[in-house]
């Protein structure tokens, strides 16, 4: 735990093996969108993800304490869906509904679902994981992360190379059913892959807490 939280990034093999051919049929259901699709409203996966399942109370164990799944992006590069992401940090989080409040916003709207960028003590508190739907080696575009930048606090989004650059760097490399756990507030990106064979991930953000009311988390 206290690697973890100095780090902010742990790789769990094989972590995701029991569930994923469930979790894999139900995301077919679900269109690609072109750098990411957000997934809300799906009780199979909600089913999968939520904090008595085993990869909620696997999430409980890395964070130390009980945590429900709030946001969730599926990823789908392949050779005719390759993209890169520079470096920066996760700002935004998905609610239910537009609720003014001090300290929240710009609001944004992604893919028909509500975004705001909240006070960054909110996404200090969130852990994210991506389960591995497929191997992904160096040439695959493995997610690349900057040790201990979750540390810094908000990082201008100008700064985010700059600060990167500065860093050694984390590719986080799985096999499929793999689990990568990281602070949500880590310095990240990703690259083109270079040997685009298909590259499945499930991103899913945690919360412990709940939003200031009537502020209310999307979920899943």
């Amino acid at each position: 735990m206290e690697r973890f939280d100095e780090v902010g990034a742990l790789h769990l093999p094989g972590a995701a093996v029991p569930v994923l051919d469930a979790l894999g049929a139900a995301l077919a259901a679900w269109p690609d969108g072109q750098s990411g699709t957000r997934i809300a409203g799906d009780g199979a996966i909600r089913a999968l993800l939520g904090p008595s399942s085993e990869i909620g109370e696997l999430v409980a164990v890395v964070a130390g304490k009980e945590m429900h799944p709030v946001r969730a992006v599926y990823f789908d590069k392949n050779e005719t869906n390759n993209w890169a992401l520079g470096w920066h940090q996760d700002r935004t989080i998905a609610v239910r509904e537009r609720v003014e409040l001090s300290g929240f916003g710009p609001w944004t709207v992604k893919q028909g679902i509500l975004h705001v960028q909240p006070p960054f003590a909110v996404i200090a508190g969130l852990r994210t994981i991506r389960i591995h739907l497929d191997p992904v080696p160096r040439d695959n575009a493995p997610l690349l992360v900057a040790p201990g930048s979750h540390r810094l606090g908000l990082v201008a989004a100008e700064r985010c190379s700059e600060v990167a650059a500065a860093s050694p760097v984390i590719a986080c490399l799985a096999e499929a059913g793999d689990i990568w756990v990281y602070h949500t507030a880590i310095l990240h990106a990703s690259e083109r892959s270079k040997h685009p064979d298909r590259r499945r991930v499930l991103q899913v953000d945690y919360a412990a807490v709940h939003l200031p009311q009537p502020l209310e988390w999307l979920g899943v």
